[in-house]
């Protein structure tokens, strides 16, 4: 548990370093340059996920439940996974009213990710896991969203052809994740 708890500690303290010192990034960003520090976030990035998925595959062999899930709240989590990978999507492809609309979709989408994790799973690497996504996301999604106040951004009204465009894409990537990945990656079956 101690691989997982260090390796969630460095990922999302990296990503949560524009929560609580943004002046500090950007002093660093002014010291070491873009790339520089790009270099060193994608670093510690990497090694903190690393950590994650060792740390949370040791605790998956020695599990402590917590509480025994429903079967029932698998497919409810397979469900709600759906709008998760179609928000991840509307982040990446520009002009959708869906990013106009939420501002910040894979923050958004990796909130319903880790909601739809913890109905479905009662172990205790589990809760560490997505109940630590969960408050980064919703901690995230707060700070962006007063950034964005702050600065005045308004984000494009988008196209419903480019709704079209993310709604394929987040549905064929839940549609592969679900019928292929979950289970040759994490070694679970979704439904």
């Amino acid at each position: 548990m101690t691989l997982l708890i260090l390796g969630l500690i460095l990922f999302l303290g990296t990503h949560s370093v524009r929560i609580v010192a943004d002046d500090w990034r950007a002093a660093r960003i002014a010291q070491l340059g873009e790339n520089g520090w790009k270099g060193l976030y994608s670093l510690a990035s990497a090694l903190g996920l690393g950590l994650v998925i060792w740390g949370y595959g040791l605790a998956r062999a020695e599990p402590v439940a917590l509480w025994a899930p429903p079967d029932w709240t698998r497919h409810v989590a397979a469900l709600l996974t759906l709008p998760a990978f179609i928000l991840i999507a509307a982040a990446y492809v520009p002009g959708n009213r869906i990013k106009a609309a939420v501002g910040h979709p894979m923050l958004a989408g990796v909130k319903v990710w880790a909601i739809a994790h913890l109905l479905s799973n009662g172990n205790l690497a589990d809760v560490l896991l997505f109940g630590a996504f969960l408050a980064w996301a919703v901690l995230d999604f707060r700070a962006a969203r007063q950034r964005d106040r702050a600065a005045n951004v308004r984000h494009p009204a988008g196209t419903l052809a480019r709704d079209g465009i993310v709604a394929a894409a987040g549905v064929g990537a839940w549609a592969l994740f679900a019928a292929v990945l979950h289970f040759w990656l994490i070694g679970v079956r979704p439904y």
